[in-house]
């Protein structure tokens, strides 16, 4: 579906139209699915309540002319670090740029991935900092584009562009690190945008 499709949606939804938005969820609800469950594991499905639910309060908040998905996503990200933060003592010091979802004790989900670079490809993902983990997921699976990513939460395009080009670094040092050998590091950044792909659909069907 097109972004107009989207836009037309969203008006006839914010003009009442319930139909509306259950169509605009179930379009999204396997990419929101996604980012959870790449991220917590079997905690997903309740996050992905919380998105929704969110996005509902916020109905009458969202801008004119407002890109439907990057706000979804948006939304998503905040549901991911309230659940991150959680109950924890330091949540208010938390740095996602700097902590990842294993530095902050998220489910292990090694099963989603099957193939051997698929798997070094989401050990590597979830051990760098969370905000790079989003970034590259959104970019790589949902394909996202730097302005999209930037309008979700108002950060300047321009910092999505150089966060994107630190995450994709950070990956590739984290890949060399944990792989098996080096041929199966080098397969997998080589080759990083057709295992991308592959863990996507992966992760989406499990």
């Amino acid at each position: 579906m097109t972004q107009e499709d989207d836009s037309t949606l969203l008006q006839r939804w914010q003009a009442g139209d319930e139909a509306a938005g259950a169509e605009l969820f179930r379009r999204y609800y396997a990419a929101i699915l996604r980012f959870f469950r790449s991220k917590v594991g079997p905690q997903a499905p309740d996050l992905v309540q919380r998105c929704f639910l969110g996005c509902l309060e916020a109905r009458p908040r969202i801008r004119e002319g407002a890109n439907f998905r990057s706000f979804l996503f948006g939304v998503a990200r905040n549901v991911l670090l309230m659940h991150f933060r959680g109950s924890r003592r330091d949540r208010d010091r938390l740095d996602f740029t700097e902590r990842s979802a294993e530095d902050l004790g998220a489910s292990p989900v090694s099963l989603l991935a099957k193939e051997r670079e698929a798997h070094l490809l989401l050990h590597a993902l979830r051990s760098i900092p969370l905000e790079y983990q989003i970034v590259l997921e959104l970019y790589y699976w949902e394909g996202l584009n730097s302005r999209e990513i930037a309008d979700m939460d108002g950060t300047p395009e321009a910092t999505i562009r150089t966060r994107l080009r630190r995450a994709k670094l950070r990956l590739e040092k984290r890949l060399g690190e944990i792989a098996e050998t080096p041929a199966l590091a080098r397969e997998t950044t080589t080759n990083l945008e057709s295992w991308a792909r592959k863990l996507r659909d992966q992760v989406g069907a499990a």
